[in-house]
């Protein structure tokens, strides 16, 4: 084989790994067939409700905050892990699911992907000392910003969204079970839901069944505190507990009885400090998004309840 294809070939494989990896790592999953079957989900997810831009936002986004990071910031392994991309991801997404489909708005995800990169690294420069990181908070402030500022702006007009009544048969419980792990990329889809089990267990047994548990509590919970039931319905109340879930679960801590127990704990917070968040977002007129993931996953580390911190993934 001619010796400069190989390089291409090569090269055109490492860089595919790493978007992919970015995608990963939205749950954690620094792996590529993973973050292939979480886009075949999000696609399908996307297509199914008729908004095939949140598929395209979520490629656009992911590569835009790659690149960025690799041309700023000269750590190739905290890239090619997909360490820059998986805030790009969620914007790519969120940015299609509450704004109308213009130019404006594509504008707008592709600058604010691009700023996720700086914004994590100054991020976890300063919660280094703290042994915690950014997580997906670059992606939840700066998706605030975009959202309070469209208010004001008429080319970025906000997507209306149809209430769904809840039902409480064992089918639909199911549904909303799965929609609870779609929507940590905000794709309201059962199927997405399932593929992005499958791609999880691929990865990682247990970010599988922690993602599992974290939606079924979630759920548990909404529907016994009597929660709204439009979010019960869209899997609203699992999203945020199923990264928490994983994160306490299998991330950052080390398995054991105490993790599980710590686990349990945190994703319980979770989803208190979710529909305490709702309440205090309303009259700003914004979604919690992953917020409330970032808040319980932090207090729980800077307790010092994780047992077993892995410092390589506290460094990220």
């Amino acid at each position: 084989m001619n010796p400069c294809l190989y390089k291409n070939i090569f090269r055109i494989k490492t860089t595919t790994c790493t978007f992919l990896h970015g995608v990963g790592q939205v749950m954690f999953q620094p792996c590529a067939l993973t973050g292939l079957l979480f886009l075949a989900g999000i696609f399908w997810g996307a297509y199914e409700c008729g908004a095939p831009q949140a598929g395209w936002g979520a490629v656009i986004g992911t590569a835009v905050a790659t690149a960025t990071g690799f041309l700023a910031y000269p750590d190739k392994k905290y890239g090619s892990d997909g360490l820059w991309g998986f805030n790009g991801t969620l914007v790519g997404c969120a940015l299609p699911a509450f704004l109308a489909n213009t130019t404006m708005m594509w504008v707008t995800l592709i600058f604010f992907a691009m700023l996720t990169t700086w914004l994590q690294r100054g991020l976890n420069r300063i919660m280094l000392s703290w042994k915690i990181n950014s997580l997906t908070f670059p992606f939840v402030f700066l998706t605030w910003i975009v959202l309070m500022a469209s208010q004001q702006f008429n080319e970025l007009p906000p997507v209306i969204h149809t209430a769904i009544a809840a039902e409480y048969s064992p089918t639909s419980l199911a549904i909303y079970w799965l929609k609870g792990i779609s929507q940590v990329f905000l794709i309201n889809s059962w199927v997405t839901g399932i593929f992005f089990i499958a791609a999880l267990a691929l990865s990682n047994l247990s970010a599988a069944i922690w993602a599992m548990t974290g939606s079924g509590i979630g759920l548990l919970f909404a529907i016994q505190f009597g929660a709204a039931p439009e979010t019960i319905a869209n899997g609203l109340y699992g999203f945020s507990p199923v990264l928490t879930a994983i994160a306490i679960g299998c991330t950052f801590s080390k398995p054991g009885t105490r993790t599980t127990i710590v686990t349990l704990a945190a994703i319980v917070t979770t989803v208190f400090i979710q529909g305490a968040m709702n309440e205090l977002m309303l009259p700003w007129g914004i979604p919690t998004l992953t917020a409330p993931f970032c808040i319980a996953t932090w207090l729980f580390q800077l307790s010092g309840a994780t047992a077993g911190n892995n410092a390589d993934a506290i460094s990220k």
